[in-house]
């Protein structure tokens, strides 16, 4: 019940509460070894593995103050302050820089305090920032930080009602990657290493391929100013092969063109997507927002480009049709095989941003795409792959429809559970078993 819940600060029921190393220095980082977790590492719930790096175990025994073992809560202090999740039993040894860490003992739950501090402490700790040139948030802050808390067995229940949701959304997020890798896979072996190729100029019939497609690779190269390329394969510019998509803005005056039921796309949304398709975005517009603006709608599946700024190149494709703003450009296959332009397009990203321009931050523009010259395959080629990997891409993005629907069921249940609105028991939830 409600009335059971209490009024404390976390150095009251906290076991304990630290802050780990400053650093180190990165010529300490080595290939292998313990596992340091960075600010960049901690997502709301989520530990990733982004550019993950390791120290020795030397280093490790010199700074256990900052020592983590799985089940410890770790709150970002700079960069994404407040940030926070629990350590994952795959860093069972482990250390890290610039993190609050807490260890929770028998009062507090691990999981109930990491979605706590996600949430309902965002006005504490953004109250409590300090610095004037970046901020971060302290650990004495964070032992001043009330909670709300009920009864340790409520505790775990809610956590285990929404732990249960975001299982689901992480099954979802690993399925994805593991489909968008094996589709990647196919797109390098065939159109980048050419194996196929390589295979036949060798007397040998192409791998996991029937004869039909086997039939679609030549048996030789040629040469090309990319270097050789297989016999019959052009290079140019990709918009030989795709439509360029260009965006624009509403006036951000006039409220009737905002707030529609049309989702806009923006930079921002596309660079933070980290998925191979975008379903959701920030801002939407109205039709008449479309109608009196220079934006248009992309089609679903088109892949979208960040055209400028500091993320100029990140890409994601449109899990359905959207407008967007004029930082990116929008790419839309000539031929019908969409899930190949967007496999391409992550191959030469790097090499737009490299023949972009700018003063201060790369820039692509019009003249950028039609100037970088690309191996251009067959249209037969690039529909036989889209055949192959078109189930694949639809399943990452059933998943990631269904892991939106799980998320906003999520965070309708969240508030109302962390502040007792309404208890486990009371709404029908059966929290997840052990």
């Amino acid at each position: 019940m409600a009335g059971e819940w209490r009024d404390v600060a976390l150095e009251d029921v906290a076991d304990e509460l630290t802050v780990g190393f400053v650093g180190p220095m990165a010529s300490e980082y080595v290939d292998s070894g313990i596992p340091f977790l960075r600010s960049m590492n901690v997502d709301p719930l989520r530990i990733n593995r982004n550019d993950l790096k390791f120290i020795t175990p030397e280093f490790h025994q010199r700074i256990r103050k900052s020592r983590l073992t799985p089940g410890d809560v770790v709150i970002v202090r700079t960069g994404k302050p407040g940030a926070c999740s629990v350590v994952p039993d795959w860093l069972a040894d482990a250390n890290c820089s610039d993190l609050v860490i807490v260890r929770c003992g028998t009062q507090l739950d691990n999981r109930f305090l990491a979605y706590y501090v996600n949430t309902v402490a965002c006005n504490h700790i953004a109250a409590h920032l300090v610095g004037a040139v970046q901020q971060h948030f302290n650990v004495g802050s964070a032992r001043t930080l009330r909670l709300n808390l009920p009864p340790l067995r409520e505790q775990k229940a809610i956590a285990s009602v929404l732990g249960a949701l975001d299982d689901l959304i992480e099954v979802n997020r690993e399925t994805n990657e593991t489909l968008e890798e094996m589709a990647r896979a196919l797109f390098k072996s065939w159109f980048v290493d050419f194996d196929p190729v390589r295979s036949k100029l060798e007397g040998r019939p192409p791998a996991g391929m029937d004869a039909a497609t086997a039939a679609l690779f030549p048996d030789h190269f040629q040469d090309s100013e990319l270097g050789q390329i297989p016999k019959g394969w052009e290079v140019g510019p990709i918009l030989r092969q795709a439509d360029l998509l260009s965006g624009g803005t509403p006036k951000t005056d006039i409220p009737s063109y905002w707030v529609g039921d049309v989702p806009w796309a923006s930079a921002k949304d596309v660079s933070q997507c980290g998925e191979a398709f975008l379903v959701n975005t920030e801002r939407t517009i109205t039709k008449l927002g479309v109608e009196k603006s220079s934006t248009k709608i992309i089609p679903a599946l088109a892949t979208v480009i960040v055209a400028r700024g500091a993320t100029t190149g990140r890409l994601t494709m449109f899990g359905h049709a959207m407008a967007m703003n004029q930082t990116c450009y929008g790419l839309r296959s000539k031929y019908g095989a969409p899930f190949a332009l967007y496999c391409h397009a992550r191959d030469f990203s790097e090499r737009l941003v490299q023949g972009g321009h700018g003063s201060i931050f790369d820039t692509i523009t019009t003249s950028t795409f039609e100037a970088t010259d690309m191996i251009l395959p067959p249209r037969e080629l690039l529909l036989a792959f889209d055949g192959l990997v078109g189930p694949m891409f639809n399943n990452i993005l059933s998943n990631l429809n269904e892991s939106r629907d799980l998320a906003a069921l999520r965070d309708t249940l969240l508030p109302k559970l962390l502040s007792g609105e309404v208890s486990v028991a009371k709404a029908g939830l059966s929290p997840k078993t052990d």
